[in-house]
């Protein structure tokens, strides 16, 4: 008995450490994966002390140019870039203001329907948008806004915001800020409802239950139950906000512009690709490009240390 005891514990140990390796391997796999399509690349960044603006070749500037702080230093007394960087700003705190509680409210009346059919329909046509390109997306809200061909503006004159004499052009730069507030509610609004419901599929029903015993009504659930419930939820959402308040999908804001309203929709994800594309400066937008990860971060840890001072909940 003991003789088979011992065969069978050592099989177990084979087995255990042939598992051991397998996952070793698929770790070391990942890892590697990491390094070569991640961390390595991450080395650019020393292109942005270096000499490579208008550089034929990239490599070789950044292995053999002279180091150098000018790049930071035509950077920050570039009057173009001052103005990019506020209107930046002034972009991302108007959807943070407007955008982020969005799914928060369509999550909550989702979760107030009570026929399943419906709430999954209604998922399913609202989260469609988010698979959409941002360049078909954008052509198509174009086309809708347009003056002469758009169906956007006959609605404004039967509601008398319009007229055909003097018709109302949605394209123009006086109405991009809420025009791309609004698209970007319609695009995003399903999607991110999806982990706060998460969220609220996660809460006890017993205190719904216990809630309606004592009279509450759906509004006072949503308020006194729902919301502090997925709390920690929304607090890691609005971090992450936070911290990508210099950040914008690139296409998101070159799809809309032209030369109209190039100062409403540059953003800094534009301006690097013009100035590192389009002007060829690659040291300086590699160093935009640093700057802006770099406030992304400062952001980032500063609000999740004030979040965990003032709630006691942070991202870590």
């Amino acid at each position: 008995m003991k003789t088979a005891d011992k065969k069978r514990e050592i099989k177990q140990m084979k087995r255990q450490s042939a598992n051991d390796v397998q996952l070793v391997i698929m770790a070391s796999a990942a890892v590697c994966w990491l390094f070569v399509f991640s961390y390595l690349p991450m080395a650019g960044i020393l292109l942005s002390f270096k000499e490579g603006n208008k550089a034929i070749n990239i490599f070789n500037a950044l292995l053999r140019g002279s180091w150098t702080l000018d790049n930071y230093r035509m950077l920050f007394l570039d009057e173009t870039f001052w103005q990019v960087f506020f209107n930046t700003v002034k972009l991302n705190l108007l959807m943070l203001l407007f955008n982020f509680p969005m799914p928060i409210i369509f999550a909550l009346l989702l979760n107030e329907m009570k026929f399943k059919k419906f709430k999954s329909a209604v998922q399913t046509i609202c989260n469609f948008p988010h698979f959409i390109s941002w360049v078909v997306y954008g052509g198509i809200i174009l086309m809708l806004t347009d003056s002469s061909t758009g169906v956007i503006n006959p609605i404004l004159e039967a509601i008398g915001l319009s007229s055909p004499e003097n018709p109302v052009n949605l394209n123009e730069p006086q109405y991009f800020y809420a025009k791309i507030i609004i698209v970007t509610i319609i695009k995003g609004v399903g999607w991110g409802s999806i982990i706060y419901m998460a969220a609220i599929a996660g809460i006890d029903p017993m205190l719904y239950d216990a809630a309606e015993i004592d009279g509450a009504n759906r509004m006072h659930c949503a308020l006194k139950i729902t919301l502090p419930s997925i709390r920690p939820t929304i607090i890691v959402l609005f971090l992450l906000n936070i911290s990508s308040l210099l950040g914008n999908s690139f296409e998101q804001f070159y799809v809309f512009q032209t030369t109209s309203n190039i100062e409403k929709t540059r953003v800094l994800a534009t301006y690097i690709y013009s100035l590192g594309f389009t002007y060829r400066n690659y040291s300086t937008a590699t160093a935009l490009s640093l700057f802006e990860g770099l406030i992304s971060m400062t952001l980032l840890l500063t609000s999740n240390a004030l979040a965990k001072r003032l709630t006691g909940e942070g991202i870590y």
